[in-house]
């Protein structure tokens, strides 16, 4: 009879998960040269696949001018997706600027991976999920917004970007209609009554 073996939410080294790494603030991106870096060179491209900064644009105002940057989401950490092989493990536990896994208890403990819905939402505020949200709304159809900063208000729907599930909804700021880009799933049509 074929022995049965157990499968570990936590340490299948065939299955590949999105992990969070612990690094110095304001050094993720150097963590994503140097782990990139090391991909190459210790060989473990079967293992460690992406290695993410998130960070979505904001935009800022400089000498009266609107500038586009890019801000970090979650300052200090690197997401990567890899499987979590002893060997891809040591080689971004031990990488420059990495100051450990999020999930691990220490002592050798390997880490827990992120949660596949928490990792498509952060995807997503990227623009770089392949899963598409169905919506019940157009442009020109008043929608409310259900969490963030505007939640409560409706505003009528301009434009809607169905590559980064961003729909630019036109709010009433202080007596103005103004434009404000608002993911899809935070918006839900207003029904007429």
């Amino acid at each position: 009879m074929a022995e049965v073996k157990k499968k570990s939410i936590i340490d299948d080294e065939n299955e590949t998960r999105w992990y969070v790494v612990n690094t110095y603030s304001g050094h993720e991106n150097r963590v994503k040269d140097n782990l990139e870096k090391r991909l190459e060179t210790m060989g473990i491209q079967d293992s460690l696949f992406r290695i993410l900064v998130a960070e979505e644009p904001e935009i800022e105002i400089k000498n009266g001018k609107q500038v586009e940057k890019m801000k970090n989401m979650f300052p200090g950490y690197v997401f990567v997706e890899m499987k979590m092989t002893d060997e891809a493990w040591y080689v971004v536990r031990n990488t420059p600027g990495v100051t450990g896994f999020i999930g691990s208890s220490g002592g050798g403990a390997k880490p827990f991976p992120v949660s596949p819905d928490e990792m498509e939402s952060i995807l997503r505020r990227m623009g770089q999920s392949d899963k598409k949200v169905t919506v019940d709304f157009a442009v020109g159809d008043l929608v409310r917004v259900q969490t963030g900063p505007f939640s409560g208000m409706e505003g009528k729907v301009s434009s809607m970007n169905d590559q980064t599930q961003v729909a630019n909804v036109l709010i009433m700021l202080f007596g103005r209609e103004t434009p404000t880009d608002i993911n899809y799933n935070d918006l839900q049509k207003v029904e007429n009554e």
